[in-house]
């Protein structure tokens, strides 16, 4: 019976102009988006890869130079491109791509691809990640809206039912017939990225594991849109009504569940604007060592402190150049007060997580875009790890800076230069993303709550067996 109701229904789809021309489309689709992501990511991998020899070239090439002059004159941190982004991106076009470092001060990423766009960027760009998360289950309804209302319509329910049909066999026949084509055009696609990705030189770490992970993320996301359309062709009386209220519940799940959420969590959490932001860091900042300022309060108390610790009377008899070292102290102390404030903005963003998942509950599109974004590598919580990346590197290379000055020079003395092949003692910047397994394990709750939607799925639609 489920062999027989299979066929029955693949032939009726292969028959049907409509559906043919459907799964065209979104084919066509697929492989344009596909095709435009890899000439993209080649360019744009190309690009990092250029700024970061260039940077460094000019980082090495620095010549004699005051230590403390070149941590002002800085250099830069590139975010890398990831492989799964060329499926995801993200958030990768809003949060920028490099940041600049420098002494006394943590900067935020810039140069993102948002910023360079006109007006139609608001539109958004047609993205296999698009295609994945609103079309294919918009496909999915096109598919089984009418699965059972035409048996109905047709007479044909009446007749199935006189030959004694097993309704469990029945239905679980009719949902392999609207998964197998669901499940191929995902594989295809899933493939074809993972064999274009293999074969992509320069284009990052690429991990079939995590490709895997992303594709049961997405078929997980397609079984429940399978059972919910299924159910509601069981209850409802015809095709027409079937129909409205699956595309009422696309609606509302995949557009207006995100922006409320949205909505919400910016409501109850708000990020503080940059000017109160920056206000913050300076008030804090001016409560510590400003390590530019001899005469503050605290500079004066480290003078002692210090004096007394090496048993001396002046600070001219410190085996080191207390003005470096002074100045290394205020830098870490600048250091913690960015540290506290990009604390708080991340405490905020996860709060704001928080309630996104609390409304998970009236929408699987939300735990399975999170999944997509962190298996990709392109989700915020990668960025911040990026982000705090880069801010530790730069403090690693203002005391390996503020060190050599403290350790070659005297106190009082002045116009002190290092050598032109200092610079190429410090260590390159080298970000690497988090491993798969430590994504799954902090995506747990997204995890369980798409697992909780399959099995509430499958029990609307398995349990009105009797209902038809």
């Amino acid at each position: 019976m489920i062999t027989k109701t299979f066929i029955k229904e693949i032939k009726e789809m292969v028959r049907d102009g409509r559906v043919k021309l459907s799964f065209l489309i979104v084919i066509i689709l697929l492989g344009v988006t596909l095709w435009i992501r890899i000439g993209h990511y080649q360019n744009i991998n190309e690009q990092y890869k250029n700024a970061t020899i260039t940077e460094r070239e000019v980082w090495n090439g620095q010549g004699e130079k005051n230590p403390h002059s070149a941590a002002h004159f800085g250099t830069y941190a590139f975010k890398p491109k990831y492989p799964l982004s060329l499926i995801d991106q993200g958030v990768d076009k809003y949060v920028g791509i490099s940041i600049f470092l420098e002494a006394h001060k943590r900067n935020e990423s810039q140069f993102s691809a948002a910023a360079d766009q006109t007006g139609l960027g608001r539109f958004g760009d047609l993205s296999p990640d698009f295609i994945l998360l609103f079309i294919i289950p918009l496909l999915i309804i096109l598919l089984g809206f009418n699965s059972f209302t035409k048996e109905r319509e047709m007479g044909t329910l009446k007749l199935l039912k006189s030959l004694g049909i097993n309704n469990w066999k029945w239905m679980i026949g009719k949902w392999i017939s609207l998964f197998f084509p669901i499940f191929i055009i995902s594989s295809v696609l899933f493939l074809t990225s993972g064999i274009l990705l293999f074969n992509l030189n320069d284009f990052g770490i690429f991990n079939w594991s995590s490709l895997l992970w992303l594709f049961l993320i997405y078929i997980c996301y397609y079984i429940v849109f399978i059972n919910i359309v299924l159910f509601v062709s069981i209850k409802a009386k015809k095709s027409g009504i079937s129909l409205v209220i699956l595309l009422s519940i696309w609606i509302i799940s995949c557009l207006a569940a995100p922006k409320a959420a949205s909505n919400i969590a910016e409501s109850k959490y708000h990020y503080p604007t940059k000017q109160e932001f920056n206000t913050m860091i300076m008030k804090d900042k001016r409560n510590g060592l400003d390590g530019h300022n001899p005469w503050s309060k605290q500079a004066i108390l480290l003078e002692k402190k210090v004096l007394k610790e090496y048993g001396v009377d002046s600070l001219n008899q410190l085996p080191f150049n207390f003005t470096a070292y002074r100045t290394q102290i205020g830098e870490e102390h600048e250091a913690e007060v960015y540290f506290k404030h990009y604390k708080y903005l991340r405490e905020q963003y996860n709060q704001q997580t928080n309630i996104y998942k609390s409304l998970a509950i009236i929408s699987p599109y939300l735990p399975t875009r999170f999944l997509s974004m962190a298996i990709s590598n392109t989700d915020y919580a990668t960025h911040w790890d990026f982000s705090d990346s880069a801010e530790n590197y730069r403090i690693k290379t203002q005391k390996f800076l503020n060190d050599n000055t403290a350790q070659n020079t005297k106190f009082g003395e002045r116009g002190y230069k290092a050598k032109a092949d200092f610079w190429k003692k410090l260590p390159a910047f080298n970000y690497n993303p988090p491993k798969l397994n430590n994504i799954l394990i902090q995506n747990k709750s997204n995890l369980i709550i798409l697992g909780a939607w399959i099995i509430f799925s499958f029990g609307l639609f398995l349990f009105n067996s009797k209902k038809i």
